[in-house]
């Protein structure tokens, strides 16, 4: 059995995290306020860090954001946390997630 690499459930967590935001039209466009996005940058980085860490980031910056998408995406909102470090270089912590 092949195990994935941590960085690699970063990317996962990030993407269902960015999915979440975008789904709903005033998060979205909030994100994209807040980070200076524009939607053709963000279709041609989507799987780039810096874009995962700023969508990461925004839910992290906004608690009732980044609690409802832990709780939509079956995580504990630390597991989005955590998944952000990763992205920037640190460990993913081991804990129940």
């Amino acid at each position: 059995m092949v195990m994935p690499k941590p960085n690699d459930d970063a990317h996962a967590v990030a993407l269902a995290a960015l999915a979440w935001t975008l789904g709903d039209d005033t998060r979205a466009q909030r994100l994209l306020t807040l980070t200076g996005l524009e939607p053709a940058d963000l279709r041609a980085r989507l799987g780039d860090p810096a874009v995962l860490d700023a969508a990461l980031g925004f839910l992290e910056n906004h608690q009732p954001d980044l609690i409802a998408c832990a709780a939509a995406l079956g995580m504990k909102p630390e597991r989005l946390i955590a998944a952000r470090q990763t992205l920037r270089g640190g460990m993913l912590p081991e804990w129940d997630m």
